[in-house]
């Protein structure tokens, strides 16, 4: 458990003496020694400070920003081989999960999947101690890598993404141990699509989605249990980081600027998390070649 969710100077000393625990995954069970050796490093995380208010909007919110974790120019070292490698990635025309495709037929780089297993400058980049000491400050655990997405948003043209729940998708538990890293590559306002958050949604159950029609990897919940009134728009600099709770419902809208909204998804769980579905079958921390 972390702790106490409104206090954030007695969470750090509890967080101080912190234990991780072994539990075994449905689909498998973890590597002890790989997770020990994350606890080990994980003692480093505790000479980071994380902004009191960054502890106390995620707990409340279910959303925070930090700032600055990464510098305008190493972000955009990133965003530049992104923009690289989706513009290979676009011959997968046919494929609407990573391609945009307009009405007159033009087509634009929507996603990149699994951008961790394509460039080891993107591993560096996302098992940053800048990154990951946040992270273990939020969660009380050493966090643990599962998956990874980079959302290009092109001027003009990103698509909209519609209110969900990640944890729909993940079905991992507790979904207080789940959460989701988005660092911004560029600017993020709200003309270029910033994510939207329903504030408070993460303390709530995972909702039912439903299908939206032609929209094959969109699902949403119906728009009766979103409560828009409570809706608060995430702006974050190039180099900043949005960190959301796995239950937290979020969205973005059509990129409506001329600059691009890069934003690179990582989502991270702790040692304890089971899941209901195979979604860690996959999980990065549980490669061979994983970083210890």
């Amino acid at each position: 458990m972390v702790g106490d969710r409104n206090d954030a100077e007695r969470w750090i000393v509890d967080f101080n003496g912190i234990l991780i625990r072994q539990r075994p995954f449905i689909y498998g069970i973890i590597d002890d020694t790989r997770a020990e050796s994350h606890q080990d490093s994980f003692k480093l995380h505790r000479e980071v400070s994380v902004h009191p208010e960054t502890y106390r909007d995620y707990w409340e919110k279910g959303w925070a920003v930090e700032e600055g974790v990464f510098s305008r120019e190493e972000a955009e070292r990133i965003a530049q081989i992104a923009l690289e490698l989706s513009q290979q990635e676009l011959s997968r025309e046919g494929d609407g999960y990573v391609v945009d495709k307009s009405e007159g037929g033009e087509i634009a780089p929507r996603k990149i999947d699994t951008p961790f297993l394509k460039s080891s400058e993107f591993q560096s980049f996302v098992l940053d101690e800048r990154l990951t000491a946040v992270l273990g400050k939020l969660l009380g655990a050493s966090p643990l890598l599962s998956g990874d997405q980079i959302f290009m948003k092109p001027p003009h043209f990103g698509s909209a993404k519609p209110y969900h729940q990640d944890n729909f998708y993940f079905q991992c538990h507790p979904g207080d141990h789940v959460i989701t890293a988005w660092i911004a590559l560029d600017d993020v306002e709200e003309e270029n699509g910033c994510l939207r958050y329903i504030d408070g949604s993460h303390k709530g159950p995972i909702l039912p989605h439903e299908a939206v029609p032609g929209e094959p990897y969109n699902l949403v919940p119906p728009p009766d249990l979103i409560d828009l009134e409570k809706e608060s728009l995430a702006l974050v600099k190039k180099g900043g980081v949005v960190f959301h709770h796995s239950q937290a419902l979020h969205t973005s809208h059509r990129n409506e600027s001329d600059r691009w909204r890069r934003g690179y998804a990582t989502h991270w769980v702790t040692a304890d998390v089971t899941c209901t579905k195979n979604t860690l079958d996959k999980a990065y921390f549980r490669r061979d070649d994983y970083p210890a």
